[in-house]
């Protein structure tokens, strides 16, 4: 096979995975157009410091000894196989980066033979980079489950960031569409790492040089929608990996149904806009100082997708609101629903100086169209509506041009009165 083909099948084939990407889009180039995001090869993420970086995704096979249910490359799935070599995938990426395609690799990969041999093969590849091409580029390198402890250590010294998927929210569905992988399996590289990031960090205050191991820290991804598991549990389970696996981040991937057979719900496309809701909650745990268990409860387990998870805890809590934007704490004015971690600063310094009206929200940054209804200012309330579940979910929902239900030619009124008689 030659190497574009390979290039072609192995670049498609690592697009379900979204630890680097957003995922869903299919649109292809037009005549005449310029782009193409339905063409695999090359994604990007984004550094600590906020830079966009280019990155070769690409898997390093998709023969896979494993059949889970919701995974394309699944061994009884009837789709084109390829396989690089070290040598070749080596190859491919420093060619990419001289050309200035690409600032660095993104390398996964199917569990041909054995998690031990297919963790070697990866290995060999980045240790060709790194001691033969002197690539200093960013690598972001899977860990296999199942794989020897000691092979994760040697990946670890030549990525920069690792990652142990753990795919399914729960055991039971492990067992039920991942039969051949175990809890265990998954847990033991992630803790591992864990361990070994701790041990490094504590190193470093004792010596001067240490060797590097996965200096950018380890991530993993939770696919949605492919099992029953609330908005609660998949939270709950991503607070404790942030909270005991000092985990960067969690990615949310959105099923994506290819096939009717693995489709145990029934659903006919991905569900996006809950994966949506689920990166905002991510984003309160870590930043906003939110417990999982503030935002979902057990009698309502799941979002209410219309409207985003800070919207939804202001509103189970109104009792708290409003707040008085001039006198609220830090932590407070976190929770206001328009006001984020920049905004939030800019008020505490600002009210120092003086007294802040609802026109100096605005020049500060404050989302009044979400925030005015929690908000006081001198001890006016702008929220124009009663301070009630309903009335302010009436505001902030979006307003749709749309006629509800089906139209009886007998219930004519102001609006239909201009309309032709037809005889």
């Amino acid at each position: 096979m030659d190497l574009l083909k390979k290039i072609r099948i192995l670049a498609d084939a690592a697009k379900y995975d979204v630890s680097c990407s957003s995922s869903g889009s299919d649109r292809e180039n037009k005549n005449s157009g310029i782009g193409n995001a339905s063409f695999y090869g090359i994604c990007h993420s984004w550094s600590e410091d906020g830079r966009c970086i280019s990155l070769l995704k690409i898997l390093f096979t998709n023969i896979c000894i494993y059949n889970c249910s919701y995974c394309v490359n699944r061994c009884s799935n009837d789709v084109e196989r390829a396989l690089f070599t070290p040598e070749e995938l080596a190859d491919i990426t420093i060619n990419f980066y001289r050309r200035n395609y690409i600032e660095g690799l993104f390398l996964s990969s199917a569990v041909y033979k054995s998690p031990d041999y297919t963790m070697e093969l990866l290995i060999k590849t980045v240790k060709k980079l790194r001691e033969e091409y002197n690539f200093n580029g960013y690598i972001h390198l899977k860990a296999i489950p199942g794989a020897d402890v000691n092979l994760i250590r040697l990946a670890g010294l030549y990525a920069d960031r690792m990652s142990v998927n753990i795919e399914l929210p729960s055991e039971k569905s492990l067992k039920l569409l991942a039969p051949q992988k175990t809890k265990e399996s998954i847990i033991k590289p992630m803790s591992f790492i864990h361990n070994q990031l701790m041990e490094k960090s504590e190193s470093k205050k004792l010596m001067r040089r240490t060797d590097k191991f996965v200096p950018a820290g380890q991530t993993t991804q939770l696919i949605i929608g492919a099992t029953p598991e609330s908005d609660r549990t998949i939270l709950k389970l991503s607070e404790n990996l942030y909270k005991y696996y000092d985990l960067k981040r969690v990615y949310y991937s959105a099923y994506i149904p290819v096939f009717n057979d693995n489709n145990i719900l029934g659903m006919t496309s991905p569900p996006l806009l809950r994966e949506h809701r689920l990166y905002q909650a991510d984003w309160l745990l870590r930043y906003y100082n939110f417990k999982a268990d503030e935002l979902l409860t057990e009698e309502e387990p799941n979002f209410d997708v219309s409207l985003d998870p800070k919207i939804n805890w202001a509103m189970k809590n109104l009792n708290l609101f409003p707040v008085e934007v001039n006198t609220a704490d830090y932590n407070m004015l976190l929770r206001v629903p328009g006001i984020g971690l920049r905004t939030a600063n800019r008020i505490v310094k600002a009210r120092k100086a003086a007294y802040l009206n609802y026109d100096s929200l605005k020049k500060l940054g404050v989302v009044l169209k979400r925030a005015k209804y929690f908000i006081t200012c001198n001890g006016k309330y702008y929220g124009e509506c009663e301070i009630e579940t309903d009335k302010i979910k009436n505001k902030l929902l979006p307003k749709r041009n749309v006629i509800e239900g089906q139209l009886s030619i007998f219930d004519i009124d102001n609006t239909l009165n201009n309309l032709p008689i037809i005889v």
